[in-house]
């Protein structure tokens, strides 16, 4: 089973890029989509999340309340090591289930796992190669105070509680660069699908290294 993972930093352009690659038809697997379901009502995680935070993370109808879990996440490095260590396992799990239902049904579609918290995960070596959409921090920051609304302190605190650009590169088997603009990502995202669909699923190796 070969899986692709892709990350990059809040708001480097993760979205424009997995959107090229289904339009590209390529199967992509959101790890942030999956987190929702991870801590949905009823699941063991959520109760995990309610034993450690407290009910005031939770809307009324007993959904998990993103923003104020967020606030209380960003705010303090051990609360987000605690949070990270209920949802990122379950996370895994159903992520593996993708992948294998995946590998069965459609062996020879390329399937890229898009996965924010790469870097800080540990599982780096669980993949066959590792996308990485790069734009520098000071960038994304004005990113995030320009489409998000966030205050300058807000945006620099969401990034820097992420792992650093470097330590992203390093991981990295491809850069895609997202630093100029949407079209030249958009550009990009579709050469690299491009190269994953001709390559899969006979071998990674004959793919570029920057895009």
């Amino acid at each position: 089973m070969t899986v692709v993972a892709l990350t990059g930093g809040i708001a480097a352009g993760k979205t424009t890029v997995t959107d090229v690659f289904r339009a590209k038809g390529i199967t992509v697997v959101d790890a942030d989509l999956i987190a929702r379901e991870a801590v949905a009502p009823g699941t063991p995680a959520l109760t995990s999340v309610v034993k450690r935070f407290g009910t005031d993370v939770l809307h009324q109808d007993g959904s998990l309340d993103r923003a104020a879990l967020a606030e209380v996440a960003f705010s303090d490095e051990q609360a987000r090591a605690d949070l990270n260590a209920i949802v990122h396992p379950e996370v895994w799990r159903l992520s593996n289930e993708r992948f294998r239902a995946h590998a069965v049904e459609h062996p020879d579609v390329p399937i890229v796992y898009a996965v924010p918290l790469l870097a800080e995960s540990g599982r780096t070596n669980e993949f066959d190669a590792i996308i990485v959409v790069d734009a520098p921090a000071s960038q994304r920051v004005a990113r995030l105070i320009e489409s998000r609304n966030m205050s300058a302190e807000e945006a620099q605190s969401r990034v820097d509680s992420q792992a650093s650009d470097d330590d992203r590169r390093r991981i990295a088997d491809i850069v895609l660069d997202s630093s100029v603009s949407v079209e030249s990502t958009v550009a990009a995202a579709s050469a690299l699908a491009d190269a994953l669909i001709a390559a899969w699923p006979k071998g990674l190796s004959t793919i570029p290294t920057r895009f």
